[in-house]
């Protein structure tokens, strides 16, 4: 990676037990809460891996339009359906296994031959995908720990 073109900053507050309160880095952005599922939480808002589904299926889906209305195509309203699979790993631990994403443009019969061409492309636009398939690094600081 090399030249920075955006940063931004959320803040995850804990409010209480497994529920968190996200604040995006924009006043006109509502704030999410989030939480796990049982046995750890009460499902109160979407868990980690359920926003990371929803991040991967809004921009695959964004990045088929982007090039779908580039290349002349009219699409429908766009759905797409993510299916993640949770699994453990050598350590017993539960981590994403596999996502599988389907995503549905409503085009016409008219408009399949000249899909081709932005099917063949689209992926390599989608951010959030293509960082999540190559690994993100993280670097990590604890307040109180690391010298802050």
């Amino acid at each position: 990676m090399s030249d920075i073109v955006n940063e931004f900053t959320i803040q995850v507050r804990q409010i209480e037990d497994y529920q968190f309160l996200v604040e995006f880095d924009r006043e006109s952005m509502g704030a999410l809460r989030t939480d796990e599922g049982a046995p750890l939480g009460k499902d109160t808002g979407p868990s980690p891996a359920r926003m990371l589904a929803a991040s991967i299926g809004n921009c695959l889906a964004a990045s088929l339009l982007f090039a779908s209305k580039k290349a002349g195509l009219a699409l429908g309203p766009i759905e797409a359906s993510v299916k993640v699979q949770m699994v453990r790993n050598e350590k017993k631990r539960i981590r994403i296994g596999k996502v599988e994403v389907t995503l549905d443009p409503k085009l016409s019969p008219d408009d399949l031959e000249k899909a081709r061409g932005p099917r063949g492309m689209f992926e390599d636009f989608c951010t959030v995908t293509q960082s999540v398939q190559q690994g993100i690094p993280v670097a990590v600081k604890v307040k109180g720990i690391d010298g802050e």
